[in-house]
């Protein structure tokens, strides 16, 4: 008979050891919740700072245009998609333009689907990004789909705009600085000296002189848009066949040459240097005439205010301040540092092919005309690209638009850092 295993007495449990025990748990449970409370406090504190520099900054919406709003995300990868291959500096000075870029896509997006009924899909634009070398993230979807609605806009909607055929004329022209030199080579010509020969040599307007004066048959506002002026197109329509034009003022066409009026005010030794006043003028005889006034007494500052072509000229009355040796044109720089032109006396005029300035004369003769005449290849092109560019135009420039942007100089920091990083 197996013997009866014995019971253990029950362990009593004393008032003190049950206390301690309860202190403890109770310990233990204070540090367990003070790591809780530290973990929390960290996460809690990483959190809102990710929160306030990372998330909020990301979220603020910084461009408006009517109804849509665009946030600093958008911003950031717009910078990275129009800043692509530049240097970090080169991506700070495309931030404000960028914002313009912004604020242009979404009105030709809006006018687009709007009143043309045009529109690109998202499965059209997945393809492009594909597509590209490399393919691009769907981040930059917006920035493609504005590229390709504007090739459709040209190249389906306006290129029902252009017509198959119009009047057009063959036409000989050159461009020339004034009227006396424009009267000079008329006079050659009709002794019978060649056109093409002239006006490769003098024409101040790039096509006319690398044609020979041979501009071939064109449409009025394809000259027009070839030219940017439409002072040639308007006299050439209206002229008889062989006839050569007498001079034709043109105040805006742009010219590769201009005339300077220098007054040295002072000159510096240490280091060397000159304070100089000057007026850009864009003919050599109006260059004379400016001159003669200012000999007769009137006020440099205020003939350079109203004739000077040279930009920043009416802010400024033609001051330059102090000018270094090579710190201008090679034209202008030699003449402020010609020893003959002393402080207080009045340069003549002074040539420079460097500089850019409006006014000039045509001479013009149409060879030929007709009033239907077919526009292909790149004169289809250039009508087409005309109409986009004047839509877009009208687009940007209607009043009804409310486009807004709260960038400041420091957000547009931090997104070009956010692209840097």
């Amino acid at each position: 008979m197996a013997k009866k295993k014995e019971k253990k007495p029950a362990r009593v449990v004393t008032r003190r050891q049950l206390s301690r025990w309860q202190q403890e748990k109770k310990r233990h449970n204070i540090i367990l919740a003070s790591g809780v409370f530290i973990i929390l406090s960290v996460l809690v504190t990483v959190g809102a700072g990710w929160y306030i520099g990372e998330y909020r900054p990301l979220h603020q919406t910084i461009i408006a245009v009517n109804d849509t709003k665009f946030d600093m995300n958008y911003y950031v990868k717009a910078l990275e998609f129009y800043g692509k291959g530049q240097s970090i500096p080169n991506i700070g000075a495309l931030a404000g333009e960028v914002v313009r870029i912004i604020q242009q896509n979404e009105l030709i997006r809006q006018e687009a689907e709007g009143k043309l009924g045009i529109s690109i899909s998202n499965n059209a634009v997945d393809k492009e990004l594909k597509r590209r070398n490399p393919p691009l993230s769907k981040d930059y979807r917006d920035f493609v789909r504005v590229q390709m609605l504007i090739t459709k806009l040209r190249d389906e909607y306006f290129e029902q705009q252009v017509p198959t055929s119009v009047e057009q004329r063959h036409i000989m022209a050159m461009f020339l600085e004034n009227e006396s030199q424009a009267n000079e080579v008329r006079a050659r010509l009709e002794a019978g000296e060649d056109f093409a020969e002239l006006a490769g040599e003098l024409s101040l307007d790039d096509l006319s002189k690398d044609k020979k004066g041979d501009l071939d048959w064109q449409a009025r506002d394809i000259l027009a848009a070839r030219l940017e002026t439409r002072v040639l197109g308007e006299h050439a329509f209206s002229a008889e066949v062989g006839m050569l034009s007498q001079p034709v003022y043109d105040e805006a066409k742009t010219k590769g040459v201009g005339y300077w009026l220098i007054e040295v005010l002072e000159r510096e030794e240490e280091p060397e240097g000159a304070y100089v006043q000057v007026i850009l003028l864009g003919g050599e005889e109006e260059a004379k005439e400016v001159r003669a006034k200012l000999e007769a007494g009137e006020d440099f500052g205020t003939l350079a205010k109203e004739l000077s072509q040279l930009v920043g000229a009416p802010e400024e009355a033609g001051y330059l301040g102090l000018i270094a040796p090579g710190g201008t044109t090679t034209a202008l720089g030699e003449a402020i540092f010609d020893a003959k032109l002393e402080p207080g006396t009045l340069s003549e005029p002074v040539r420079d092919e460097t500089m850019i300035t409006k006014g000039g004369y045509w001479l013009v003769k149409v060879l030929d005309k007709v009033d239907d005449r077919r526009i292909e290849g790149a004169d289809r092109e250039l009508l087409k690209t005309k109409l986009l560019n004047d839509w877009i135009s009208a687009v940007l420039d209607d009043p009804e638009n409310i486009v807004e942007s709260y960038l400041d100089d420091e957000k547009k920091m931090w997104a070009v850092e956010r692209v840097a990083g």
